[in-house]
């Protein structure tokens, strides 16, 4: 029932657009290493670039697995499932890379978000995927659900947040700056966002 697609182009890239909510799967390459699976549900927050490229904004949080597998290894898996209409579920599969506020490329992959505003959710990094393989499938068994909007904890959290108390914020945390498997996460202190202060 599955179906390989060449790239996120179409209908495939329409139904993607058009989710409120996404998530993300990586891991290390121990084998008893840490699985980490994240949503990411802000409205805004990733783009299409091309058929075969794809990026999402990394906010503030508790943790940085993601960016630590990523930084170790590159595979990640990107879901989406509609809970709404016809059954659908899409996966891309490939490789991905976080790029941080001191990284040259990070101002211009910033401006495929042009409805996002940088500082209210304590961006970190836009991370970078590039699809290997793009699969969608039946998701008959995805039950409905009603999206009603977007929470605003997370914004109001960290909208008070300048540089340097958002990097003192990660550094207070446990696995930021490394990992629960002990791997290299967010690079700390945090690099001053480029350009205008975000706020």
């Amino acid at each position: 029932m599955g179906k390989t697609h060449p790239g996120v182009e179409g209908r495939l890239r329409e139904f993607i657009e058009s989710q409120p909510l996404f998530f993300t799967a990586t891991a290390p390459l121990s084998g008893d290493g840490t699985v980490n699976l994240s949503p990411k549900g802000v409205t805004g927050s990733l783009a299409v670039l091309d058929p075969k490229t794809l990026a999402y904004l990394d906010f503030a949080g508790s943790n940085a697995e993601t960016v630590a597998h990523l930084r170790e290894n590159g595979r990640i898996t990107l879901m989406w499932c509609a809970f709404q209409g016809p059954p659908n579920i899409v996966r891309v599969h490939g490789r991905g890379e976080p790029v941080f506020r001191d990284d040259p490329r990070f101002p211009e992959l910033l401006a495929h978000f042009p409805d996002f505003e940088p500082g209210a959710h304590g961006l970190r990094a836009v991370v970078l995927v590039t699809a290997e393989l793009i699969r969608d499938t039946c998701g008959f068994a995805v039950p409905y659900l009603a999206y009603e909007g977007d929470r605003t904890l997370h914004g109001q959290r960290f909208e008070r947040e300048d540089d340097a108390s958002l990097s003192a914020y990660f550094e207070k945390k446990e696995h930021i700056a490394t990992s629960i498997d002990g791997l290299p996460g967010l690079p700390l202190p945090l690099p001053p966002y480029p350009g205008p202060a975000p706020g």
